[in-house]
């Protein structure tokens, strides 16, 4: 395209004259733009980012001259070329997450042929978009404040592309953004209330491959000591009545019960379920004593998290026959479901089958033989699975095991080296170690893998559970009293059980010794404590409540309004809102038209002007410019067409010049003047025009 006078440019292929984009109205899309890309930089890759980044600033320094932008063989080989780096990257892989980085990407491509008011309004809209994708992944408050402000700048943008020329465009433009969010609010919250929320027929992963911070289905003895260096949230839990003691905060998620090596692993896979709609709502009213909510963060995994002996209140968990939970579909986004402690002890009652136990009596054929004589000989020694139960958790208590976030590399036979050597190792040594020793003594026993512990929220509201509060236990199989709980972690380090993993390596000063920016690692620090904490509070209400606010938590709310709301009534109700939101809007505008017309001087002239010109039977056309109507003033009364001629060039100066304060109040003075003059004009063309018809007569 090449610019033309009068800030035009001319279309290469076509040749039809379109606006120039102005520059500040640009600046505004490309900081949107920029804004839109920063919750995307955890899960896109760095070229695309850099591509974007780089497309963005080509169109910018073409903007100033600096450079030109391409032409069209140019633009189709950048995008082949993006384009088949970007199907190298995927490797034939189809998400949800594949299909918004693609999405980015052709974003970024638009920058190059951002040329006319018509490819603005595109890009605008597709930004908008863009804004929706980024709610995809990330839902937090923060997120959601930074979407708002990128599409504030849209905005923003849009006006200053339609008005250029306004003296004070920024301030003028954020308040009237300021303005319309006052009065659209009410709307919205009630619509946000009353929409009915009827979740998806069908839903899709929404990520794959990412890697995301929480335990897997395998574990091997380092694995728990490296996630205990994350802060990460796991989940938040809220109780119905008193929270429960340190000790008792056992999490369970999964089992491993198949020993590979040195590695623990689920023996049997997860069966195969259809996967299910979107179900991350699991509220159901109030919390009564004894039920739980776990508002859990997305792990792409299918387990969910719960205390012993608990069963579950919302439909979204389903029972396992290990007495576990799982989802119908892995977790991709933050998902809530509610828990109910049971009094009795649930899952023991349950007897199991012979060939079941012999499962959990696995064991490979050779390796570790210090731990096998070891296992022989408190066999012998200790007839019960009791008292060799308790023997084995005396010898790690009294002997000088440690419990260490920095444990040695275990060489061959790690057990061995750990029982008898090195007796140095994290949880994930001991849990699976002491597995080991009760398999081989006949006793049935499997690996437990969660969380144990938890902090209170602000207020002690509620309790956060991060990443270094991962946690692997024992349970046993013991006639007549089913699977107990064995944690040598219990025995060796008291206080990791009781108050944490800080007090337990206190002395070591290995907490969170990676995460600098943590502000869980500075935990003497009261005031980052209590900012870190009431963030968290915000952002825990906003993601309970409004992110959480779907069908369950909907007819939970509406079944307290009198009248019993179903989704009928919801579809009524939002009806009547929008109905009586545009009826509102409707009489807003019309009053505030009429009063802005009240207000404004120059209009009351023009209309004064309009009724001198029906009383003079010329009446004013719909749609017509004051220098046309001017015309025919002229032509129906040749001694008021100066006047009138005149007068709407002062109109169009007054509106659409850039016409002096100081000068207005003499132009007003001026344009009644030229109105009385007129008026007489008129009326001496009236009166000669009647004279004439009468000589005539």
């Amino acid at each position: 395209m090449a610019t033309l006078p009068g800030n035009y440019e001319v279309s290469g292929f076509s040749g039809a004259e379109v606006p120039a984009l102005p520059s500040r109205a640009l600046i505004w899309v490309i900081a949107s733009f920029a804004l839109l890309l920063v919750p995307q930089w955890d899960r896109l890759p760095v070229w695309l980012i850099a591509s974007c980044v780089a497309l963005a600033g080509w169109r910018w320094l073409a903007q100033s001259g600096r450079v030109r932008l391409p032409g069209k063989w140019t633009r189709t080989a950048i995008m082949l070329g993006v384009i088949a780096i970007y199907v190298a990257t995927v490797q034939g892989r189809f998400t949800v997450d594949t299909a918004a980085s693609f999405f980015v990407l052709a974003v970024g491509l638009k920058w190059l042929e951002t040329r006319s008011t018509r490819d603005f309004y595109v890009l605008f809209f597709i930004l908008v978009y863009l804004a929706t994708v980024n709610f995809l992944f990330h839902q937090e408050i923060h997120w959601a404040a930074l979407n708002l402000l990128a599409v504030g700048f849209l905005l923003v943008g849009l006006q200053t592309l339609n008005a250029p020329v306004l003296p004070e465009s920024m301030r003028s433009g954020w308040g009237r953004l300021g303005m319309m969010l006052l009065k659209t609010l009410p709307v919205v919250v009630l619509l946000f209330l009353f929409f009915p929320r009827v979740a998806p027929l069908w839903s899709v992963p929404l990520v794959s491959g990412e890697a995301r911070s929480g335990i897997s289905d395998t574990m091997r003895p380092g694995d728990i000591s490296n996630l205990a260096q994350s802060s990460e949230r796991a989940f938040r839990a809220t109780f119905g009545g008193e929270l429960p003691a340190y000790r008792d905060r056992y999490w369970r998620g999964l089992i491993l019960d198949y020993l590979d090596g040195e590695t623990w692993r689920q023996g049997q896979g997860e069966p195969f379920r259809r996967p299910g709609r979107v179900s991350v709502d699991g509220g159901v009213g109030n919390l009564t004593p004894g039920q739980y909510d776990v508002l859990m963060e997305p792990t792409d995994e299918r387990w969910a998290f719960v205390l012993e002996d608990s069963e579950a209140v919302s439909n979204n968990v389903v029972p396992t026959d290990e007495g576990l939970f799982r989802f119908r579909r892995p977790a991709d986004t933050t998902v809530r479901y509610r828990m109910e402690l049971q009094g009795g002890d649930s899952e023991n009652a349950v007897a199991e089958d012979p060939q079941t136990l012999r499962r959990y009596l696995q064991l490979p054929r050779s390796g570790n033989p210090r731990a096998r004589a070891l296992a022989e000989e408190l066999k012998a020694d200790n007839p019960t699975p009791e008292a060799l139960v308790e023997v084995l958790m005396s010898r790690f208590r009294q002997q000088a095991y440690y419990y260490t976030l920095r444990p040695p590399t275990m060489p061959q036979d790690g057990i061995d080296a750990l029982l008898f050597d090195e007796k140095r190792g994290f949880c994930a040594h001991y849990a699976g170690a002491t597995t080991f020793l009760l398999r081989a003594a006949g006793i049935p026993a499997r690996v437990i893998v969660g969380y144990q512990g938890g902090d209170p929220g602000a207020g002690n509201e509620y309790l956060v559970v991060r990443q270094y509060d991962a946690h692997a236990w024992v349970e046993a199989w013991i006639e007549g009293q089913g699977w107990v709980r064995v944690d040598p972690t219990a025995a060796i380090a008291p206080d990791r059980i009781e108050s944490g993993l800080r007090d337990a390596v206190a002395e070591e000063g290995s907490f969170l010794e990676n995460d600098w920016a943590s502000p869980q690692r500075y935990g003497n620090m009261a005031v980052l404590q209590w900012a870190s904490l009431q963030l968290d509070r915000i952002n825990y209400q906003w993601q309970r409540w409004v992110v959480g606010y779907q069908g369950q938590s909907q007819m939970d709310l509406m079944s307290r309004l009198p009248g019993g709301f179903g989704l009928k009534e919801l579809g009524y109700a939002t009806a009547g809102i929008v109905g009586f939101a545009l009826l509102v809007a409707g009489g807003f505008s019309s009053w505030q038209m009429r009063r802005s017309t009240s207000r404004d001087p120059v209009m009351r002239l023009i209309r004064r002007w309009y009724r001198l010109c029906e009383r003079a039977g010329i009446p004013v056309r719909f749609g017509e410019t004051p220098a046309q109507l001017a015309e025919r003033i002229g032509s129906a009364s040749p001694r008021a067409g100066g006047a009138a001629r005149a007068f709407a060039r002062m109109v169009n100066k007054h509106y659409y010049g850039s016409e002096p304060r100081a000068d207005q109040r003499q132009s007003r003075e001026k344009m009644g003047r030229l109105l009385i003059t007129m008026r007489k004009q008129m009326l001496r063309d009236t009166s000669e025009s009647g004279e004439t018809a009468t000589h005539r007569h």
